[in-house]
């Protein structure tokens, strides 16, 4: 008779600390009144595309500036390679980037 109530009360202690499976949740929301803040965020850029062609130079004092993929407002946007004239002698164009998650524009350097 005691082993029975002694797994009787086992089994109901176990059944009580096993709680029930039900929860209940309160949102808190922000008044209307207060606008979300922008974010500005960009993911790293899509891949250049495969099929490349590169013109015939214009002439000596020009070098080409491949094209690449820069952010505009929240998308990007493919900026096609052209032939620019270099700032001084012995330029050389320095492509931009996407390292670290920071955008580095491009830029003429010796």
């Amino acid at each position: 008779m005691k082993t029975k109530l002694l797994a009787m009360v086992l089994l109901a202690g176990g059944a009580a600390m096993a709680g029930p499976r039900v929860f209940v949740g309160v949102g808190v929301g922000i008044p209307a009144y207060y606008p979300p803040a922008p974010v500005v965020a960009y993911a790293a850029p899509p891949v250049a595309p495969l099929v490349r062609y590169v013109p015939p130079a214009p002439g000596p004092a020009y070098a080409w500036v491949g094209g690449y993929w820069y952010p505009s407002g929240p998308r990007w946007a493919w900026r096609a390679g052209y032939w620019a004239p270099r700032p001084y002698a012995g330029a050389r164009w320095v492509g931009p980037r996407w390292n670290g998650g920071r955008w580095y524009g491009g830029y003429w350097r010796r």
